[in-house]
């Protein structure tokens, strides 16, 4: 009789535990999503000669009315140019973006400022541009500035760009 109190005892359980409540897990709270942290925007430097340098390089055009010394990411979209204009004699400084007329374009180099009047030139890509002759002193300025020189034009991003040889190479290819 004992296999029958086994057998008696198993079912009783196996039909206990078929009653059982199975247990849940407690809830886990969720906290909310935290909104993305503001960007940090470094202030601007102290000294211009501490910003970084504008992304892009210097590239030489060797073309027929005269060299020029072009900034940017690319050759056909440069920032910043400097074209020599030799039947002329002068140098025209040219900075991409738009403007409804006439403003000021400012020079920053380690010996100094000089702000020049540019107009607007939309024949080729919107941008303005000043001539100024090829024996100006602020030519010198940018082509032997301590590492970089600055160009500012209002409602235009700041150009912090290096003094590469490419200047210079324009500058007296023109005089």
């Amino acid at each position: 009789m004992k296999p029958h109190r086994l057998l008696l005892c198993a079912t009783a359980l196996a039909v206990l535990s078929g009653c059982a409540v199975e247990r849940k897990p407690p809830p886990v709270a969720v906290a909310p999503p935290r909104p993305a942290p503001a960007p940090i925007v470094a202030p601007p430097p102290a000294d211009w000669r501490d910003a970084p340098v504008s992304a892009g390089g210097w590239f030489y055009l060797a073309e027929p009315a005269g060299p020029t010394a072009a900034f940017g990411t690319g050759v056909g979209q440069p920032l910043f140019a400097l074209r020599c204009e030799r039947n002329a004699g002068r140098v025209v400084l040219r900075r991409a973006g738009s403007a409804a007329g006439s403003v000021p374009l400012s020079v920053t180099t380690t010996s100094g400022s000089r702000s020049f009047t540019a107009v607007p030139d939309v024949a080729a890509a919107p941008e303005v541009s000043v001539a100024i002759p090829a024996r100006d002193a602020v030519l010198d300025a940018i082509a032997f500035s301590r590492g970089r020189f600055m160009v500012e034009v209002p409602g235009l991003p700041t150009l912090y760009l290096p003094a590469w040889p490419e200047v210079a190479r324009v500058v007296e290819d023109c005089r």
